[in-house]
């Protein structure tokens, strides 16, 4: 397979996850452009995997991860057309509190919910693409769908009180 094929095919879905990632439709354009740079370079090695697409996700999910230790730059389009299909998922800033409750979640935790429910992987597929044991990951997991049920029942609790 060409890497141009590849990219076409798997363009929507890697969009998709980052956009679960990081929240910003701006910004998973940027780290899923910079995962397409890197395999690009190396496409060589890369076609040759069992998986290429899971591959190139941890490239996605790494660059995820390690922009929280560098300085955030607002984007502004400069038009409203956008050259890339639109991933099939509401916008995280529509106001919907599963959005808020997930963006407070520390960025491993968040991970592992994306790749858990969205990519449907298993803890060892994550633990492989996050780069640690199955058993990280599932405490990753349980502490942030225990963070994510304390916050609904505070939301619940302040619902029932006004």
């Amino acid at each position: 397979m060409r890497f141009e094929e590849f990219a076409g095919a798997r363009l929507p879905s890697l969009l998709r996850c980052a956009v679960l990632l990081c929240g910003d439709p701006e910004e998973a354009q940027d780290m899923v452009q910079e995962a397409l740079t890197r395999t690009l370079v190396k496409w060589d090695k890369i076609k040759k995997l069992d998986e290429p697409y899971a591959y190139v996700r941890r490239i996605v999910t790494n660059e995820f991860l390690s922009r929280r230790r560098r300085r955030r730059v607002r984007t502004v389009p400069l038009t409203a057309e956008q050259d890339w299909a639109a991933p099939a998922i509401p916008p995280p800033d529509d106001g919907g509190e599963l959005w808020r409750m997930l963006a407070e979640l520390p960025r491993q935790q968040r991970a592992v919910l994306v790749l858990r429910y969205y990519e449907g992987l298993s803890d060892q597929e994550i633990a492989d693409t996050l780069g640690c044991r199955a058993g990280t990951v599932r405490g990753y997991a349980s502490r942030a769908l225990a963070a994510l049920r304390i916050e609904i029942e505070n939301d619940q609790t302040a619902g029932a009180l006004s």
